[in-house]
């Protein structure tokens, strides 16, 4: 028996006995379809559960910040059950296409876009991973890093 035998006996024996689930497999293949190679990445600077200011619209939800050099995006979840409303803001402001990445949303079917101070808002977002896509006039892309919401 050589290593190649060896190898697919193995692979084979995983198959039988330990086979990878269908969903981890389709969301990998998925994955490769996010992918925006150019972008570049503001990473989670801070997540802060229920600590939303008083009288902010909706209650108690979630501030997250994003921080990729000079650009911060601020941004407040709210909502229970199946759907989020997300809230955000650039700093600075500036003329964005904000675009939400989900499993459960086909491409370009959860966009916003910035006003003149930055502000965006996109209704009605699935619970589940959430990744945005910060797409500037004539520039790079930015994505933030995946949270669960």
């Amino acid at each position: 028996m050589n290593d190649d035998e060896l190898i697919a006996g193995v692979r084979a024996a995983f198959e039988a006995l330990d086979p990878v689930p269908d969903g981890v497999v389709a969301a990998g293949r998925s994955a490769l379809g996010w992918r925006l190679p150019s972008a570049r990445l503001a990473g989670l600077a801070s997540d802060r559960a229920g600590r939303v200011a008083d009288g902010v619209r909706g209650g108690a939800g979630r501030a997250l910040t994003f921080a990729r050099g000079g650009l911060t995006v601020e941004v407040e979840v709210a909502g229970t059950g199946r759907e989020r409303e997300i809230t955000g803001r650039l700093v600075p402001p500036s003329p964005v296409i904000v675009e939400v990445r989900h499993a459960e949303v086909a491409a370009g079917g959860a966009v916003g876009r910035t006003d003149g101070s930055g502000f965006f808002c996109l209704p009605r977002v699935p619970a589940g991973l959430v990744s945005l896509v910060l797409r500037f006039e004539g520039g790079t892309p930015v994505v933030t890093s995946w949270v669960r919401l």
